[in-house]
């Protein structure tokens, strides 16, 4: 019975040693990954992403464009900014799609991973949202602002908030600043908050600053509800295509790369989101 549970573990291994292929470049069938394996390019592309806009867009790949370019394409979402990344360092998935550079620049360097981007596709921007305040006059001293707590998004909140004159910041601490980087607080107070939870805590603030995708799916329309919003120009935060790396260059990816730049990728997003989230093709990736 032992010696049959051995083999039966030594199947199961060599099996799932052969099922955690991924990404690669090849003119053959089979292409090199980033750790030397080989992964048969007639598999579906996995593709970890946010639920909105991210997955709606795949979805329309999927759906309307995949098929002409000999893709088959799977999207799995995941509703926290964390998981994407660490199943796509770890072969669980072949890519994703949810973030910005600087929250990805960061990441690496906390975990150790080396996740790259491949392209641009949308700016979600941020917005600071309300149910209690018709306008950003209504914002008084004494009143309670939710941010983001992840490094990126929180600075991200903060420079919103300093460029609209609710708080002073310090001088050149850009998107890495923190709460204790407020020099005059202009007597609000702040609660810090995972950024996939802070619309459900806007009954419980005055006002939240809320990522796009996250505004999106709380049924908020940035374009419109939001008291104030980020400006597309020259904004860092475009969100991406992004693999781990030595992966750039599987067809699959590169296929996948060139759908989600495509005209009709564009007018798709121009037309579903009206503004509140925007086309990047050609953004600088920083």
């Amino acid at each position: 019975m032992r010696k049959n549970v051995k083999l039966t573990a030594l199947a199961a291994a060599s099996a799932l040693a052969l099922g955690l292929t991924a990404c690669g470049s090849s003119s053959d069938p089979s292409s090199t990954k980033a750790d030397g394996g080989k992964t048969d390019e007639s598999k579906p592309l996995v593709i970890a992403a946010s639920p909105s806009p991210h997955a709606d867009i795949l979805n329309f790949v999927k759906d309307k464009l995949a098929a002409k370019e000999g893709l088959k394409l799977e999207v799995k979402e995941f509703t926290d900014y964390v998981l994407p990344n660490t199943a796509t360092e770890q072969g669980q998935v072949d890519g994703n799609y949810f973030q910005h550079k600087p929250y990805l620049d960061d990441f690496n360097k906390k975990n150790g991973t080396n996740i790259v981007p491949v392209v641009n596709v949308h700016l979600e921007p941020l917005g600071l949202y309300s149910k209690k305040a018709k306008a950003l006059t209504d914002i008084k001293p004494g009143q309670t602002i939710a941010v983001p707590n992840d490094t990126t998004n929180e600075g991200r909140a903060l420079q919103l908030l300093a460029a609209n004159n609710l708080i002073t910041l310090k001088e050149g601490v850009g998107t890495s600043a923190k709460l204790s980087d407020i020099t005059d607080k202009k007597g609000l107070e702040f609660k810090e908050l995972e950024a996939a939870t802070v619309p459900r805590a806007l009954n419980d603030v005055d006002a939240a600053v809320i990522n796009g995708n996250y505004a999106l799916e709380a049924n908020l329309a940035p374009a419109k509800d939001a008291l104030i919003l980020e400006k597309a120009e020259g904004n860092p935060y475009a969100n991406f295509l992004a693999v781990k790396k030595g992966n750039q260059d599987d067809p699959r990816i590169q296929k996948l790369a060139k759908l989600l730049n495509s005209d009709e990728v564009k007018k798709f997003i121009e037309e579903k989101y009206q503004g509140s989230v925007t086309p990047a093709f050609g953004t600088p990736q920083a």
